[in-house]
């Protein structure tokens, strides 16, 4: 069952959709399961030879390569609907070679494990050294020696080192690393800039429900006590807080609402309050969001204020992931909105796309945009950049007032569980077609 669907979802090589705006998204939405966790939970669980449980796992592509690469390693993989079953007796391989991986940086998880069981491993990277720099420099602080040639990465592991890192940037994958390791270490370690978003917070609760001790889980300084003897768990993952607020985003757009059930309220609330600023009012009830219906959308400007900004920051600051989307409703609300993204250089590159939809907006530098609404969106073609932009672009698609071809729709679906198929069945009109 695992192989089958790694191969009918690879053979979704291309996507195209034909959306037809103007239609409100109506009804009950329940996220799937966070798939950032289940990168992480998934290397996490090859720490032990106990049997270790995985529930609400989206079945996406990313996720899929994970559990293949995971296999291939040693572990017994089975899957029954959202529950994932995880037993690694023992680590057959010390290599993580590039068909094995398929170029993914999240593949840099798997690290911990074999440094923790077999204490070297070798890995092919085809992407730029300088995505895993934070990786490699905390490594090697806490005894790696690491060893590079080429496209080659050698890692073995030396006596355990410091009992301090302090992470050059907060990055996800650099922190979910050294919390792996860190817990399977008989001893204290101090991890300094850590990230803190919702899924290092579920690997952080599942290395508790494996025997670790963690102090200060969801904040940027960690307290680990490990142990040589990590246990099985039973976890549930979070739901995916990047796609509840990507389809509240959409429904206020399209005037529509919605009834978001199985939230995590605490994962929303920077969200709530940046999205306020430009006209969405979103309102929690214990695990139900709940977007009523927006005749209009209008900026919350003080005055002060020429343009109200909209700054990305790490966790639990409001997400890039978001970035795109923001701009998206940014293009619907009345007055001038600043969108800053302060973490990566390419997330508002996507801006071209909604200005040939009729949106104005001002580039002003890689990292800055200004947007001034409401404008009319009239689209008739776009390729889709990438995962976050794609849905996005998605979300203007349904807010324009032609119909829109999207190619490449199948990257958005290989993040978020049949999220085309979703906003169907809320009222969406998109036409698939698959090559």
């Amino acid at each position: 069952m695992l192989r089958r669907n790694l191969d009918q979802l690879r053979e979704i090589n291309f996507m195209r959709i034909v959306v037809h705006g103007g239609q409100a998204l109506q009804g009950t939405f329940r996220p799937s399961g966070n798939s950032n966790s289940a990168l992480a939970l998934t290397a996490a669980a090859l720490l032990t030879e106990a049997p270790v449980t995985l529930m609400g796992v989206p079945d996406t592509l990313g996720t899929a390569i994970m559990f293949e690469a995971a296999c291939a390693l040693g572990t017994d993989v089975t899957r029954d609907g959202e529950t994932v079953r995880l037993q690694t007796p023992a680590l057959h391989s010390r290599s993580l070679a590039q068909d094995l991986t398929e170029g993914q940086v999240s593949a840099a998880l798997l690290l911990a494990p074999i440094l923790a069981r077999r204490r070297h491993v070798r890995m092919e990277v085809d992407y730029p050294l300088s995505r895993l720099h934070t990786h490699l420099c905390a490594l090697r602080d806490l005894g790696v020696n690491v060893q590079v040639t080429n496209n080659v990465i050698d890692f073995q592991v030396e006596p355990w080192q410091r009992r301090e890192v302090t992470l050059l940037q907060s990055s996800v994958t650099a922190t979910a690393l050294m919390c792996m390791l860190a817990a399977s270490l008989g001893r204290e370690t101090v991890i300094r800039n850590a990230a803190s978003e919702p899924h290092i917070q579920d690997l952080q609760q599942m290395l508790v429900a494996m025997g670790a001790r963690i102090d200060g889980i969801g904040s940027n300084v960690l307290r680990i006590w490990g142990t040589d003897q990590l246990g099985g768990a039973s976890v549930q993952l979070s739901p995916d807080h990047i796609e509840v607020a990507s389809i509240a985003a959409i429904g206020a757009i399209t005037h529509g609402s919605l009834s978001i059930e199985h939230v995590n309220p605490d994962h929303l609330k920077m969200i709530a309050r940046v999205f306020a600023r430009i006209g969405i009012n979103l309102y929690l009830n214990g695990s139900t969001l709940f977007l009523p219906t927006h005749d209009t959308l209008t900026v919350s400007q003080r005055e002060e204020e020429l343009d109200v900004p909209i700054e990305t920051s790490p966790w639990p600051g409001f997400p890039s992931d978001l970035v795109a989307m923001a701009t998206v409703v940014a293009t619907q609300a009345r007055g001038t909105t600043l969108i800053h993204e302060k973490l990566f250089n390419n997330r508002l590159l996507f801006v071209d796309k909604l200005k040939a939809m009729g949106a104005q907006i001002v580039l002003c530098d890689p990292h800055r945009a200004l947007v001034i609404g409401p404008t009319r969106l009239r689209g008739e073609y776009m390729d889709t950049p990438d995962v976050r932009a794609g849905l996005a672009l998605l979300g203007a698609a349904l807010c324009s007032e032609r119909s829109v071809v999207i190619d490449s729709a199948e990257l958005i679906d290989r993040t978020f569980e049949n999220v085309v198929s979703k906003l169907v069945g809320l009222g969406a009109q998109i036409e698939v077609v698959q090559q």
